[in-house]
């Protein structure tokens, strides 16, 4: 059976971070876990309808710093700041330590899996098809820009009797490859007939080393795209004839390479020894009668008054042969 794994715990060290970020000894780490845990079950309780998307968390031994990524930023920090200081109270009382909240903003949510699963949930609670639903969230992220997008549904799809899953999927979403950056999200819609389970990957591109340049000369192109440009390109060299290569047009077999010609004297192939020696003959010959046509046309016109000329005085020329030979 397949063995499922989670994209961004499988790129964690690699191109993504940790999401949280702290060291405790051996004896406190289940109590700093379980602090962790406890943060955000707060804060995704109390902020559900403000679209989260994530939320990163770095302790010290006096304080706690919170990044909360969101698409709706006025709803989380409420009028003149009133929500996040409640917020950041609330925290204070459960770990007794400095709080520090920064909240930032999701400028396209159409990108972010999280957001975009929690979408496709709220609009199969409000009876949306999911059909509809899915393609709709499919085509707003490739518009956006994504380079490959997954959606998978999962549940009493359309209130039947029996669960199944349903996906639907457009353009590049490689799992398996490390360097691509991969955004995962999921969410549960709880609708009247059961619950509903979303799944999304979104793959944004790959994120390559620093310093590393594309074969187009730092122009951004894809990795995939820069393989398949090689292959191709090795293809083109591998299937290129030798005329071609020196600019003359050569026969090609569906890129196995030229067609060779025999040389005369092995088998029975004289005719195709010679076609070259025929073709070399043909060609002078063609010129000289081309020549001598020009030559004719070019001859009565100008020498047209000569013609006439020389008939006058071979009449008497042949009447002295005849009477010499008479005589």
């Amino acid at each position: 059976m397949g063995q499922k794994v989670h994209p961004g715990g499988m790129r964690v060290g690699v191109i993504h971070d940790w999401k949280s970020n702290w060291y405790v000894s051996n004896k406190d780490f289940a109590s700093a876990l379980l602090e962790d845990v406890r943060i955000r079950e707060h804060i995704n309780g109390k902020l559900s309808h403000a679209g989260l998307s994530d939320i990163l968390i770095r302790k010290d031994k006096q304080r706690i710093t919170i990044d909360i990524y969101t698409a709706r930023p006025g709803i989380v920090i409420g009028k003149s700041g009133v929500e996040v200081d409640a917020l950041r109270r609330e925290i204070h009382g459960m770990t007794h330590k400095n709080v520090q909240i920064n909240i930032n903003e999701i400028k396209r949510p159409e990108l972010d899996a999280k957001l975009v699963a929690q979408s496709i949930a709220e609009q199969l609670q409000n009876r949306v098809s999911f059909r509809r639903a899915m393609k709709r969230s499919l085509a707003s992220a490739m518009r956006s820009g994504a380079h490959g997008v997954k959606v998978m549904c999962g549940g009493r799809l359309g209130g039947a009797e029996m669960s199944r899953s349903e996906s639907y999927s457009e353009g590049r979403v490689p799992l398996h490859t490390i360097r691509a950056d991969i955004d995962y999200g999921f969410a549960e819609a709880k609708t009247t007939f059961g619950r509903i389970g979303v799944k999304v990957w979104i793959n944004k591109g790959e994120i390559m080393p620093e310093g590393f340049e594309g074969m187009t000369g730092g122009r951004e192109l894809r990795l995939g795209d820069q393989d398949q440009a090689r292959r191709r390109r090795g293809a083109g060299r591998a299937g290129e004839g030798l005329g071609q290569r020196e600019g003359r047009r050569g026969p090609d077999r569906e890129g196995l390479g030229p067609v060779r010609r025999r040389r005369p004297g092995r088998g029975g192939g004289r005719s195709r020894g010679r076609t070259p020696e025929t073709t070399e003959q043909q060609q002078p010959t063609e010129q000289t009668e081309a020549s001598v046509e020009t030559t004719q046309v070019e001859t009565p016109a100008v020498e047209t008054p000569a013609v006439d000329t020389p008939e006058t005085p071979a009449e008497p020329t042949t009447e002295t042969t005849a009477e010499e030979t008479s005589e």
